[in-house]
């Protein structure tokens, strides 16, 4: 069976083709500025070989065609005809209470998704384009499966997703905590319980997804108990240009001096804080971290306060859980900046945690990063939310 992974933005679309005989990832890319101008599509196949095309792409219909084009191209495709994908499974941020776990894609779950949009803006009509674009180019007899980064965390209690705002919020709005990249987190709890040799029912762990986007998970016995994303991606910890959880008041009191609109103060939130905007730098790690090795304190600062919060979240949670049998980082700088492991394990020592120094700064895939003797271990785990979407599609359409 082989298997087209779609994941889709409001002008971008990446994709991955797998054949599940051996899960290989045939080849993958992405179609990036659809209906912005000056768009191209990127292509590079299991045999290494790499494409990039400048090409007109004013919608997502047209981004497929392009995919199509790649995928059976006479020179660097891997398919001869596009009816050899037997199915196609998308990637959708927001499930809301509506999706539980990942679900057959009609036109009633179509209209549900669409339905979502108020809750993740910039994230579920991408997804719907992508949807009715692959039906487009595909045909509604090719499967749709949609995975949902939400659902994961629909295990979580009343206790843990609701916010102590009037409880008619929650009626009129479904205003709560959410959570997301659980995609990340399922794929990342199941290795971990594995590294650590239990069963994932048997175990309290702590996944931290920590790249430009951010979040952390408390899971037990393989069941999310609580997570730092909320309503939106917005919540939790700061992260590349998101502020993360602050002082409401602090909204109400930049709104007034600087007499602001909702939109306005939004963009402020999402795209002029955290990382970039402590540090007047960057939103992207490797400037930051170049900016205070030349001395930069406000870069130094922008750092000092990412690891101090993320290593808070992760003792709220270890409270959370009653104790801890196994924690990963993922994500891009989860698995790629050892200085920020190495920081914020030390704000851990209190819990027993000690890093083994010389097996974080020479990790390079999947690693156990503490000593022997740590009370916890921890690892460094890379994702694959694609993986998972294109085994939970498999899953489904065999059904």
């Amino acid at each position: 069976m082989k298997i087209l992974v779609i994941n889709a933005g409001s002008s971008s679309l990446k994709y991955q083709l797998f054949d599940m005989t051996d899960e290989t990832v045939l080849c993958k890319g992405n179609c990036e500025r659809i209906g912005v101008g000056n768009s191209f599509i990127g292509y590079k196949n299991y045999k290494g070989q790499s494409k990039k095309v400048e090409v007109d792409m004013d919608n997502h219909t047209q981004a497929f065609m392009q995919v199509k084009a790649m995928l059976t191209d006479p020179e660097f495709g891997v398919i001869s005809k596009l009816s050899e994908v037997d199915a196609v499974g998308h990637r959708i941020v927001q499930g809301g209470d509506i999706f539980h776990e990942s679900t057959l894609i009609d036109d009633v779950v179509l209209e549900k998704i669409n339905s979502l949009s108020p809750l993740a803006p910039l994230h579920n009509p991408g997804a719907v384009q992508g949807i009715k674009a692959a039906q487009d180019v595909f045909g509604k007899d090719t499967p749709m499966v949609g995975v949902f980064d939400t659902s994961f965390h629909s295990t979580m209690p009343e206790k843990a997703y609701m916010y102590a705002v009037p409880y008619e919020y929650y009626k009129k709005y479904s205003i709560r905590r959410y959570g997301f990249h659980g995609t990340s987190h399922r794929y990342v709890s199941q290795m971990l319980a594995d590294a650590i040799g239990k069963d994932i029912k048997d175990t309290k762990l702590i996944t931290c997804h920590i790249g430009n986007g951010s979040s952390i998970t408390a899971i037990d016995g393989g069941k999310v108990i609580d997570t730092s994303m909320g309503l939106t991606p917005l919540d939790g910890f700061m992260m590349g240009t998101r502020s993360g959880s602050l002082d409401p008041s602090v909204v109400t009191y930049i709104m007034e001096k600087e007499h602001l609109t909702a939109e306005q103060m939004d963009k402020i939130l999402n795209k002029e804080s955290g990382l970039y905007g402590i540090s007047g730098v960057s939103s992207d790690d490797r400037d930051i971290t170049a900016a205070e090795a030349r001395g930069d304190e406000h870069a130094a600062l922008a750092h000092q306060m990412l690891y101090y919060q993320i290593a808070k979240t992760i003792g709220s949670y270890f409270v959370a859980l009653g104790g801890c049998d196994g924690m990963a980082f993922t994500a891009g700088l989860g698995e790629h900046q050892a200085v920020m492991r190495k920081c914020v394990l030390d704000y851990l020592k209190a819990l027993g945690v000690k890093c083994d120094d010389k097996a974080n700064e020479a990790c390079d895939g999947q690693a156990l990063i503490t000593t022997e003797d740590s009370a916890i271990p921890v690892y460094v785990i890379p994702t694959n939310e694609e993986l998972v979407i294109a085994r939970d599609t498999k899953s489904i359409c065999e059904k």
